[in-house]
Parts: structure tokens; C-alpha cells; sequence
């Protein structure tokens, strides 16, 4: 359990600020709100899962507040939103993956797609956009795909670039008043995969690592920190962070 407060120039930047982070139930997410909390901030969590969050909350440390919120019900999110309070920095981690070839993949598991990782964002992002302090900052994520195609990926690689591109126009739109960027991982080990089969989720861990100059995937905690990074950094607007271990620069195999 992550409970002591760091004293650096970042906590400086973090100390009593509020940061929501949505997805912060598992995974990127959780790590977000653990590094942020251990700099001093006053966290929030949310996603659809209320169990889930107690049970995280209590991982984290004490005086973090929980919010059940299902991201795809407009209205759910609008008296979500309401009921926050002033806010410093937005996270939405909150993801879905939906893997097949262009010519089978099912309609409804794009749209479903779109609906968790763009939709949802979007309209977290616009109803607490009036509760965002002076100098506050959103945080979006997209993944690698967005701009390195892989195959099987055609639904997955157009919403991260949807997002991506919807990022760059917010941060052209509400600057100065509010930064917005985004977080664009490569593969990294978290409860993304948990419904894998553990030696087929190892094998897939071990493969695709060997493919990246820097040999291994990532942890959710280097990915947290990157989060933190667009949050502290006032001079940084529009960005597209890629942190991947070099997955823009791998050498792909042949088909």
C-alpha cells in the first residue's frame, strides 16, 4: 500500500491539487492515483465497478474519495460530474480492445469500442470541463496503434487515432485556461489481460518484448509517471506522449 508523501519539486506541483482519474480501478488507472496521491494530491476514483474501488481505495491510502460512474450513460456522467467539486488534473485511463480482421470484425464490437475509449472520454471530459480549475490539465489515452498499424487492428488502431486527433483540437480550443494531452502506451503488464490464459499471456509478454529495443514491455507504474508528467508540466499542450519502449521504431515481422 502506497501511503507516504513524497517531498520533491513534483509533489511542489501536486501538493493538495485534486485529481480524478477515471479507470482508476485497475491498472494504468490505479497507478495514476497511487503516484499522485504519494505527491500529495487529493484523489478521486472512478469507474463502474463500486467494490472495486473500495477495495482500491483502501490500497492507496487514506482520505481517497470513490466514484461509481458507467462513462457510455451520458446522463450518469453529467450528475457524476456535478457532484465532484473543483478539479486540478483529469485522467481517463478507462479503455476497451477489440482485436479482428477488417473484414469479420462485428459492427457492434467497434461501436462498443468507440464508446468506451472515445465517446466516454469525450463526454467525461466535456462535463467536467466547468469544474477544472485555473491552470488544470486532462489527460487522455490512446495506445500505439494509433500511428504503427499492426494486423487484426484496424478498429482499435482509427479510435486511437480518433482520440488522439480529438486531443490535439481540446488542447487548441481551451488553452490557456485548461492543458489537455495524451498518453499513448505500448503493451504493458496489467489486468488488461487478466482473462488471458497465464503461459499464453507470458508467451505474448515475452515475444512482443524481444521485439523492442528496450527488450521488455512496460509496467503500469512507468506509464504513471508519464501521467504525472502531463500534469506537472505547464508548457506542455497538445502532446501525443508515446511511451512504449520503442514500439514506434520495432521491427515488425513479416506477414
Amino acid at each position: 500500500m502506497m501511503s507516504s508523501k513524497t517531498h520533491s519539486a513534483l509533489s511542489a506541483r501536486l501538493d493538495d491539487k485534486h485529481v480524478v482519474v477515471v479507470g482508476g480501478g485497475s491498472g494504468i488507472g490505479h497507478s495514476v492515483a497511487s503516484r499522485a496521491y504519494t505527491c500529495g494530491a487529493r484523489i478521486t476514483i472512478a469507474s463502474r465497478d463500486s467494490e472495486k474501488l473500495k477495495r482500491v481505495a483502501g490500497e492507496i491510502g487514506g482520505g481517497v474519495n470513490v466514484a461509481p460512474v458507467n462513462m457510455t450513460d451520458e446522463t450518469a456522467v453529467q450528475t457524476w460530474a456535478s457532484g465532484l467539486g473543483s478539479i486540478d488534473h483529469l485522467v481517463v485511463s478507462a479503455s476497451s480492445a477489440s482485436h479482428g480482421p477488417f473484414e469479420s470484425l462485428d459492427t457492434q464490437r467497434v461501436r462498443a469500442m468507440f464508446d468506451a475509449k472515445f465517446f466516454g472520454p469525450y463526454v467525461v471530459a466535456r462535463e467536467v470541463l466547468p469544474h477544472m480549475n485555473t491552470g488544470g490539465s486532462i489527460t487522455l489515452f490512446s495506445g500505439v496503434l494509433s500511428r504503427k498499424p499492426g494486423m487484426n487492428c484496424s478498429g482499435l488502431g482509427a479510435v486511437n487515432g480518433a482520440v488522439e486527433s480529438l486531443v490535439r483540437r481540446m488542447a487548441l480550443e481551451l488553452g490557456p485556461d485548461t492543458r489537455v494531452n495524451c498518453c499513448s502506451p505500448g503493451m504493458v503488464r496489467s489486468d488488461a489481460y487478466a482473462g488471458m490464459d497465464p503461459q499464453a499471456r507470458e508467451a505474448m509478454y515475452t515475444s512482443t518484448g524481444e521485439s523492442l529495443p528496450v527488450g521488455r514491455v512496460g509496467e503500469t507504474v512507468e506509464i504513471a509517471d508519464a501521467a504525472l508528467f502531463l500534469m506537472t508540466n505547464g508548457y506542455v499542450t497538445g502532446l501525443v506522449l508515446d511511451i512504449d519502449g520503442g514500439h514506434m521504431v520495432r521491427q515488425y515481422a513479416t506477414r
